[in-house]
């Protein structure tokens, strides 16, 4: 059935055009513990009653947890982690009746999913483990019933968050907590990675005050640094599981690219469409996965409408999927798709993590997600077992996914990203001790648990908040003591965001109700005064800014046009950290102080900027963490050689810069697992703390969460990328797949190709020389 596809699209110019590369990935066998497995009778028969045979890295897994071992295991979608983990999980359950477990997901709907598969296990082996979800879903009359006799709890970091001041309540729990879960655990990266990292040693304190000391299993897809990551994670060492004996049916990874032929509007989402009713019109049951809710809507309907007139049959079998749908609906639409009535269905990353939704025929990825181990996520939706399946990624007109496009075996062969948590953000730190001394009084010999590279900032973050009263030292501990909390009845962790570094996000209102919450750099750059909102694909105008109570108030209408913000950039050096010298070129890393201003936006109409206008909000100011490196004087003489521009040479100059910037912000994300708005950039034609050409990539946080730290070792792959990407690109002058900006938030206006070519061919060969 593949094969004929793929024979159909060869013989069609159509499709023929637009295949830039066919991966073929060879099926893999089934490799089974050969080793006996004693497990409980209950467990034993259960197994057998499902034809259950343990994979080799499954039973990897129970093996190293029954040894009291912290283990990480890291292998495919579909290769049974869950079972992984679960197994020797329930195995102790059932043989110590007090021990309990605590499994933590990053979304309720995998917490949702995981519940439903443990119940099972539960009632048909009659354990009484009692497995309960907690989280703010949870009915008020079900939560002391769970406190009192819940020997397995799932629940997520944002619950986790909220319960841990109130431990006093869970004592039972734990007292006997044996085990720690974190599935997913790739998802705990940049600001949200760093948040868990410290919630997970506020959770470890609370444990150990109860006299536990339970072990950590992590179960995350496959990442380049998972010891690393994992250590970081949670402070603890740990085994790790890599080596996968699940099988999986053979596959076909298709890119397939809407820009490869010259035409007056090509369409991503047209496409996309031709693909999805084209496999589903041959039988091939496909997810497709958007980058939006709204696109998902769009193209299920759109899908539906045209199978009506061509096969009315199929119609009703194609459905959208997204977050915001109701429990209920949620279900059904699973259902109906594990028993085969749904056909195609479109949905946003809502269905990219481990929900068991059985096994498809084809997936359809519209646009690269962002990193690889997302791609690998969707992509692993298909083909699982012995079945056979198509991959398509659509490929956007932007830098990464052209790249991939013409660089496949970049794609195929390169090791997944480093996922990055770091531990030496000052904001976040703070926040989380205000927490955990409000939880149980901070202890001197406690310090060195926050993971801190010099515990002395650990010290100086609790002086620095008995000092403000809001620590106060008793009995060689420090209290929680801050009254303007204490006396409003709330705890500390109501401040603190976990996705965000700076608390109090911004609350946005359409009239009275209540929309979404968003951070304040999000807030100034997609809700200022007269932009126009995306929520859930409506649009709403905003009417006001209220930076003083950080409110947005937005009215519904339904708009043509869209807005973009754009900023001005400043950026100070506090202090050289890291320097390294690439024959001239000079890299360095640290400490940073960065102004951004937005100061204008455009109305966009039909990608056209219809007007610009001007905006009054204050600065943005916050220290960061960066690289920077300067531009030699020959290399600045050769683009003044070579330049052939009516543009004055100090702002062409500085429009190749700009270029060289924007491709650099483009493919880090690939090397570091970031969104590009995790970073910004600025250049320089002479900055004065450097006194040369200089170009800045920062962490776009408050003091930084690692990421650049991370892209100055991996400097030298990040420009080798950057130089062939530019240089690959079909296009004359600059184009979106090249060296426009991926974030559009500065003035592209004297952007210029082949200066930028030129800078980055440049430095290429000083590196290639250096190595």
């Amino acid at each position: 059935m593949i094969k004929d596809i793929l024979t159909y699209f060869q013989n069609k110019k159509w499709f023929r055009d637009r295949i830039e590369h066919i991966e073929e990935i060879p099926a893999r066998r089934a490799r089974y513990t050969l080793e006996q497995v004693e497990l409980p009778e209950p467990l034993e028969n259960y197994l057998n009653d499902h034809n259950i045979k343990l994979y080799t890295h499954q039973y990897e897994a129970l093996k190293h947890v029954r040894n009291g071992e912290n283990v990480v295991i890291t292998t495919p979608t579909a290769s049974g982690k869950t079972l992984s983990f679960t197994l020797p999980v329930i195995e102790d359950l059932t043989n110590n009746r007090e021990d309990t477990a605590l499994y933590i997901y990053p979304t309720k709907a995998l917490a949702n999913d995981q519940l439903k598969s443990i119940l099972s296990i539960d009632n048909e082996c009659n354990l009484d483990i009692y497995p309960a979800k907690y989280d703010g879903d949870t009915p008020k009359s079900k939560r002391p019933e769970i406190k009192r006799k819940s020997r397995l709890v799932i629940t997520n970091p944002y619950e986790l968050h909220y319960i841990l001041p109130w431990h006093e309540q869970w004592q039972r729990f734990f007292e006997n907590i044996k085990y720690i879960i974190i599935d997913e655990a790739h998802q705990y990266r940049g600001v949200f990675g760093s948040n868990m990292a410290f919630l997970i040693r506020r959770l470890k304190r609370i444990c150990k005050y109860y006299g536990s000391e339970p072990q950590f299993i992590i179960s995350t897809a496959t990442l380049a640094n998972p010891m690393e990551f994992s250590e970081k994670l949670t402070g603890l060492s740990y085994k790790i599981i890599d080596d996968n004996g699940s099988p999986s049916g053979k596959k076909y990874f298709m890119f397939f690219n809407p820009y490869a032929i010259e035409s007056k509007n090509p369409s991503i989402h047209n496409d996309t469409l031709k693909l999805f009713n084209t496999y589903v019109q041959n039988d091939l049951q496909t997810i497709c996965f958007e980058i939006s809710r709204k696109m998902a809507e769009v193209i299920a309907l759109r899908s539906k409408k045209e199978l009506e007139v061509k096969q009315p049959e199929l119609s009703n079998k194609i459905t959208a999927y997204r977050a915001g749908y109701t429990v209920e609906e949620r279900k059904k639409i699973e259902d109906n798709l594990k028993e085969g009535k749904i056909k195609g269905i479109v949905t946003t990353n809502a269905l990219e993590l481990g929900i068991n939704i059985g096994s498809l025929d084809s997936v359809i990825i519209s646009g690269y997600p962002g990193t690889l181990i997302s791609t690998w996520q969707q992509a692993g939706r298909a083909g699982r077992r012995n079945q056979e399946a198509l991959i398509t990624m659509v490929a956007f007109q932007n830098p990464l996914d052209q790249y991939f496009m013409k660089h496949p075996e970049r794609f195929f062969n390169k090791t997944h990203e480093h996922a990055i948590i770091d531990l030496n953000n000052q904001q976040i730190l703070r926040e989380h001790l205000k927490c955990a001394a409000y939880e149980i009084p901070l202890k001197l010999n406690e310090i060195e648990s926050f993971g801190f590279d010099d515990e002395g900032i650990v010290i100086d973050e609790i002086s620095d908040l008995e000092t403000e009263g809001i620590l106060k030292y008793s009995n060689n501990q420090w209290i929680y003591n801050d009254e303007r909390i204490l006396k409003q009845d709330k705890t500390p962790n109501l401040e603190l965001n976990l996705n965000d570094v700076r608390s109090e996000p911004y609350a946005v209102f359409n009239g009275r109700t209540f929309l979404e919450e968003m951070s304040e750099k999000q807030a100034f750059r997609e809700a200022h005064e007269n932009a126009v909102l995306i929520h859930n694909g409506d649009t709403y105008l905003v009417k006001e800014l209220d930076i003083h109570k950080k409110r947005v108030y937005v009215k519904k209408k339904d708009l043509n046009y869209y807005t973009q913000a754009l900023k001005e950039v400043d950026v100070k050096i506090i202090k050289e950290e890291q320097q390294n010298t690439i024959n001239n070129i000079k890299l360095s890393y640290g400490r940073l102080n960065v102004t951004e201003k937005y100061d204008r936006y455009n109305v966009i109409k039909f990608s056209k900027i219809t007007s610009s206008k001007k905006l009054n909000l204050p600065p943005l100011n916050f220290k960061t963490k960066g690289l920077w490196f300067t531009i030699p004087f020959e290399i600045r003489e050769k683009v003044k050689e070579t330049l052939n521009t009516d543009t004055k040479f100090e702002d062409a100059f500085m429009g190749c810069l700009h270029g060289v910037a924007n491709v650099m912000l483009s493919v880090t994300p690939y090397h570091v697992m970031c969104d590009t708005y995790d970073l910004g950039g600025v250049t320089k034609n002479m900055h004065e703390d450097t006194l040369n050409a200089t170009i800045f990539i920062y962490d776009g946080f408050e003091d930084g969460v690692g990421l650049t730290k991370k892209a100055y070792k991996l400097f030298k792959d990040i420009i080798k990328m950057s130089y062939e990407l530019v240089r690959d690109c079909e296009c004359e002058s600059g184009c979106p797949a090249c060296i426009y900006s991926s974030q559009q938030q500065t003035d592209d206006k004297h952007l210029n190709k082949e200066g930028t070519l030129l800078i980055l061919k440049e430095l290429y060969n000083n590196i290639s020389k250096n190595e």
